[in-house]
């Protein structure tokens, strides 16, 4: 029973189950709810709390035990590293790793996340002091949530997208506490920090406060000019996945002797696992891996 990999994700051949389809599906595996992860699939295997979010939009893993025994595991984007605003991921051991590696080369290696949180609150403390509005970039699904909860907790007041706003709602509903945030209604009030979605940003201009700063939170801030590509004055390597160390350490706690990577840097990733003596290989270089026998 082979995994393919199609245009609307992968699929496990001969059966209903899709793993994290962007497109409508009978049956579909959804590790997290990420937008480009989920899709009004007919029916969905999904934690309670990526179901939440999935309904109001429109980290989990699945292990599969194989007939013969053999454990397959299919991660999705994941993060090892402790969050205050989501669950830790916890590592399933298995005998076949299928693995998303959208930082899966050697260059992304992200500083400690506290150690970017604090980068972040000084940035937004610093810019109020000269007179300005701060204002912090980021998908509205994860790392939003969490700079709130850092910039509150550190005594900033926050208002945020109202999309941002809705997402903090459904995280307290789930008994997760985000920290007071006001939700945009045109006006800025002095001393605030303001967290939006990029997109937002990007197009709807009468948003924007002036003074300004801006700051685009996001893992490709390791590659230099990312401030610039984004049109922000800083970038700060939050992220929500794992970088090049974090997806080397999971494979290996796992305990998989084959590791299937794929998105994103899957042939480099499979070439540094191979390196330290893990059988692995891009599964776009091969449409059908028989997991199953």
């Amino acid at each position: 029973m082979p995994v393919e990999l199609r245009r609307g994700g992968l699929h496990l051949s001969g059966t209903a189950l899709w793993l994290d389809a962007h497109r409508k599906a009978p049956l579909a595996f959804v590790s997290h709810a990420h937008s480009d992860h989920i899709a009004r699939h007919e029916r969905v295997i999904a934690t309670r709390a990526t179901l939440r979010l999935m309904a109001h939009r429109l980290g989990a893993q699945l292990r599969v035990i194989r007939s013969d025994g053999k454990r397959v595991t299919y991660t999705g984007d994941l993060n090892l590293e402790a969050s205050s605003t989501a669950e830790p991921a916890q590592v399933a051991e298995c005998d076949t790793l299928v693995l998303e590696s959208t930082f899966g080369h050697p260059r992304y290696r992200f500083p400690p996340k506290a150690e970017v949180l604090e980068a972040i609150e000084a940035f937004a403390r610093t810019t109020l002091e000269r007179g300005a509005t701060p204002v912090l970039l980021g998908y509205s699904l994860g790392k939003s949530q969490e700079v709130i909860r850092a910039l509150t907790s550190r005594g900033h007041s926050v208002v945020a997208h109202a999309s941002v706003c809705a997402v903090a709602d459904v995280y307290r509903s789930l008994g997760v506490e985000v920290g007071a945030v006001r939700r945009f209604d045109g006006t800025w009030l002095p001393g605030e920090v303001g967290v939006f979605p990029p997109h937002v940003w990007k197009f709807e201009r009468i948003l924007r406060p002036w003074p300004r700063r801006t700051a685009i939170l996001t893992g490709w801030a390791v590659d230099g000019g990312t401030a610039r590509r984004y049109g922000a004055d800083e970038a700060f390597p939050l992220s929500d996945h794992a970088d090049f160390e974090g997806l080397l350490s999971y494979a290996k706690s796992t305990g998989a002797s084959e590791v299937l990577t794929h998105h994103g840097f899957a042939e480099e990733l499979a070439r540094a696992l191979r390196d330290r003596g893990i059988e692995a290989r891009p599964l776009g270089t091969v449409r059908q891996l028989e997991l199953f026998g």
